[in-house]
């Protein structure tokens, strides 16, 4: 309450003996420190997961397919040319970018992507490719990652997602099987080398798995420590773990565990000003309550989401139902962008747009189409090769 900083036993002795309601009091008096004025923001962008394929394999996730799988996919250019339009025609600003690790897909693909857009849409902002991918893209193409970064920093990159944290613990990485995919270490070096190239990034948190509470405050503090180097994310998002149909199994954690986490993230991360909501996981009506519990921010209308609806989240909420939750809560809606720069009030109150009520998909159900732009770009895999043949 006095705005000093906790430090490691202070926050666990809070997390696992302070009375939810007394979290939620403190990280809502944090929250109002920061955002004086009861403002709650949010985005309206797209998700947008370019493939499937990948090679990590991370037994917690139920979106991968392996190369050559029959319903693996690749958008092409076309395809996420359309996705922009309509993203467009809601009042969106930016594409949120992530998919698997496709050992078919070379830089040079991104490159002509990234490029691609920016020809079509000068204003359009490209929030794309999270740690593990841009690691994996140095890897495959045998470059560092900051040459990597720098590539596709010229190409239009505009900022970075923070996927692939899950938890930023290597005994927990290695249960989960996404040690390879990433180092703790690995992680958060390529963050603080997307800092020092100019360019602002998100933070997230992947709970509910196999963590101890110490785990969970170790992932923080590593991201406080980083935060006081660099100074480069805007904000901080957590989620519970969704377990359908992945391989790893086991059970969602509450709705109460949920706030309790978000309240400590608001208490321990004091130089991170913004904690998104995660409706997305929660639902509707936590991520309303959130906003007590020290989120100043409803995250994205996003419009599309595949990875977490492949473990069973299927919530959707459209700008009206966002703005709704928020003014019920007391609070006053505005629009931002990545940067958290309030654009303004909401759009369906300046102009028609299409109500939402159901995410969209990243295809259609049964689209096993080859984009015609991969012929021009060499593959790895066996299974690639031949689909290029094939062309």
């Amino acid at each position: 309450m006095a705005g000093g900083r906790v430090s490691a036993d202070e926050a666990l002795e809070l997390y696992r003996k302070a009375p939810t309601h007394l979290l939620g009091r403190l990280a809502d008096a944090i929250r109002d420190r920061k955002h004086p004025g009861r403002v709650v923001t949010y985005i309206i962008d797209r998700n947008v997961n370019y493939t499937n394929i990948c090679v990590a394999r991370c037994n917690f996730c139920a979106f991968y397919r392996e190369v050559g799988a029959s319903d693996g996919y690749v958008l092409g250019f076309d395809e996420i040319f359309r996705k922009i339009d309509e993203t467009i025609s809601v009042g969106g600003n930016q594409l949120l970018l992530q998919g698997g690790h496709n050992p078919d897909l070379p830089i040079q693909w991104y490159e002509d992507l990234f490029r691609a857009v920016k020809a079509r849409y000068p204003e359009f902002k490209l929030h794309a490719l999270s740690p593990p991918e841009i690691l994996h893209i140095s890897r495959i193409n045998k470059l560092t990652t900051r040459e990597v970064i720098d590539r596709l920093v010229a190409a239009g990159l505009d900022s970075v997602p923070g996927g692939g944290a899950e938890m930023l613990v290597d005994r927990v990485r290695r249960i989960l099987n996404c040690y390879t995919k990433a180092t703790s270490d690995e992680w958060l070096d390529i963050m603080r080398q997307v800092h020092q190239a100019g360019l602002r990034t998100t933070a997230t948190m992947m709970y509910g798995t196999v963590e101890t509470d110490e785990e969970r405050l170790e992932h923080m503090l590593r991201l406080r420590d980083l935060q006081d180097e660099t100074g480069g994310f805007t904000a901080f998002i957590t989620w519970s773990y969704q377990p359908e149909h992945t391989e790893h199994g086991g059970y969602e954690a509450t709705g109460v565990d949920y706030l309790r986490t978000l309240a400590m993230a608001r208490i321990v991360l004091d130089n991170f000003d913004n904690l998104q909501a995660s409706w997305v996981t929660q639902g509707g009506k936590v991520g309303q309550l959130s906003l007590a519990f020290g989120a100043n921010d409803m995250g994205s209308v996003m419009i599309e989401e595949n990875v977490v609806r492949a473990a069973g989240a299927a919530y959707c909420m459209d700008e009206v139902e966002i703005v709704e939750n928020v003014e019920d809560a007391g609070f006053v809606p505005k629009r931002r962008n990545m940067h958290y720069e309030v654009l303004g009030d909401p759009i369906f109150r300046e102009r028609d747009v299409p109500r939402m009520l159901a995410l969209a998909k990243a295809r259609a159900d049964g689209d096993a189409s080859v984009p015609e732009e991969l012929k021009n770009y060499p593959a790895r895999s066996r299974a690639g090769k031949q689909l290029r043949l094939a062309q």
